[in-house]
């Protein structure tokens, strides 16, 4: 009989770890693909809600989103995204479905096989290629994803819908420049992920301006040593070798004073026995710190001065006026004074170096002071319209949407009346708060009771949604004394 070593216990030990590990990954793929089913069912219910109230279809359809965003506390293009990768499943991609129910792919490689499939069904549908065109290429492209990474299932998927739609390189390049936009992510510790989706040339020129601006600078900073004028020797003066070492001139001359001819003297300007180019401690040299950055550190330095400091001219390409970006900062009176080093809050975002917060509320005069009464003091206008102290109050207290989980800032959003003012509502502190477009669509007396939300503020400024199912959400504002 053969003994079992310790070594062939680890290698079971880690065997059995690793098919528990890829079992679990392949049931968690299963769920996502019931998940999606669920969906799809959900879309069915869209459809006939549609089919039924054509005109509404865009509240329908908002609508939807939102209950499914704020019941799984997802934000509204995660879930959007999901819808879509669900009806182009049912619709176009019967294998790929079924490979996902059967938890061979995962939502990520179903994502990029739908992204991809985008070019061949508008070749379908433009009668470009035939309807079986689509089963090739779920056919070509599950055998890569089956047994591949998403990323690597990506290229090829999009390499098979190119070449089954018939789409040039420059034609899929001319397409995709329609995609380009700009993103703000958080990644936390005062840091933001500033994304640009760019046609790839003025990417690649962009990126190379940075870094040749960038090394002219490291080149610059290498050259320390200041370069001063060469100064002449005078013709007609005294040079301190000439004076004998009893004359009273030399004490004066050491001191800086250079005599001439006839009882004539100047100062030294550069001072008496001292080279600026070789004593560190010469006056007449002013010693600026060293600059310790990277490359990197540099780039992206120089990227957001040239963004924020250049102005857009027709010299330059563009006929706009100069575009001031606009920021909103939260920050406690206390902080501000210095008094303490509590974050300030980059509204809309998240917490920021209150030494940053301080050097821009120095270098704008926007800023006014707000607080908070603790009893809770209400300031109220018998106008439909707020005052401006009034929508400074709700700037500072709302920061975003005040839908769940909605990150829209502020100045991008519409301050609405929660019980509307049509029907009796106050223009008051406790009945208005700020919805974006999408969210403040949802709450139109218009939209059908099926379909339709409401909003109710609390005293303590929480607003709480009210979902055509009956489900509550409820968003709490934040307490604090703020500058705006």
């Amino acid at each position: 009989m053969t003994r079992r070593t310790d070594l062939d216990l680890d290698l079971e030990e880690r065997q059995r770890l690793l098919d528990a590990w890829t079992d679990k990954r392949r049931r968690i793929a299963a769920l996502e693909a019931e998940a999606s089913e669920l969906l799809i069912e959900r879309i069915a219910v869209h459809d006939a809600d549609v089919a039924e109230n054509p005109f509404h279809r865009d509240s329908i359809y908002r609508s939807m989103l939102s209950e499914y965003s704020a019941g799984a506390r997802l934000s509204r293009g995660a879930v959007e995204q999901s819808f879509t990768d669900a009806r182009t499943l049912s619709r176009d991609l019967p294998s790929v479905r079924a490979a996902f129910a059967a938890g061979t792919i995962t939502v990520a490689h179903v994502r990029e096989i739908v992204h991809a499939s985008a070019v061949v069904s508008d070749a379908v549908h433009s009668r470009r290629v035939d309807a079986e065109t689509l089963a090739l290429f779920e056919a070509a492209v599950l055998v890569v994803a089956e047994q591949d990474t998403a990323a690597r299932t990506r290229a090829h998927a999009r390499q098979v819908a190119s070449a089954l739609a018939g789409e040039t390189v420059v034609e899929r390049h001319r397409r995709a420049k329609d995609e380009r936009c700009v993103s703000v992510r958080s990644v936390d510790d005062g840091l933001a992920l500033l994304t640009a989706v760019l046609p790839e040339w003025i990417a690649v020129a962009i990126a190379d301006r940075l870094t040749r601006l960038a090394r002219e600078i490291v080149r610059g900073r290498d050259n320390r040593e200041p370069v001063l004028p060469v100064l002449e020797p005078a013709t007609d003066g005294i040079d301190a070798d000439e004076l004998s070492p009893d004359d009273p001139r030399l004490e004066s001359y050491e001191q800086g004073v250079i005599h001439g001819e006839g009882g004539t003297f100047t100062t030294d300007p550069l001072g008496a026995f001292t080279d600026p180019l070789t004593d560190p401690t010469s006056t007449a040299i002013e010693h600026l710190p060293s600059d310790e950055r990277t490359l990197d550190q540099i780039r992206a330095d120089l990227l957001a001065d040239l963004l924020l400091a250049a102005i857009p001219s027709d010299a330059l390409g563009s006929g706009l006026d100069a575009v001031h970006p606009r920021i909103q900062v939260t920050v406690a009176a206390n902080t501000l004074a210095g008094a303490d080093d509590r974050p300030a809050e980059l509204d809309g975002y998240g917490p920021l170096d209150p030494d940053i917060a301080r050097a821009l509320a120095g270098r704008h005069t926007g800023w006014s002071r707000l607080f908070l009464d603790p009893a809770g003091l209400v300031v109220e206008t018998d106008t439909y319209t707020p005052t401006e102290a009034m929508r400074r109050f709700l700037r500072a207290r709302d920061q975003h949407c005040r839908f769940p989980g909605c990150r829209m800032p502020v100045h991008r959003c519409e301050i609405d009346h929660n019980h509307d003012h049509a029907r009796g509502g106050r223009t008051r502190l406790d009945n208005l708060s700020h919805f974006c477009t999408t969210h403040h669509s949802l709450k139109h007396p218009d939209i059908d009771d099926r379909h339709r939300w409401t909003a109710q503020q609390g005293p303590g400024g929480e607003v709480t949604w009210t979902s055509p199912l009956g489900r509550q959400y409820t968003d709490p504002p934040r307490r604090r004394v703020m500058f705006v």
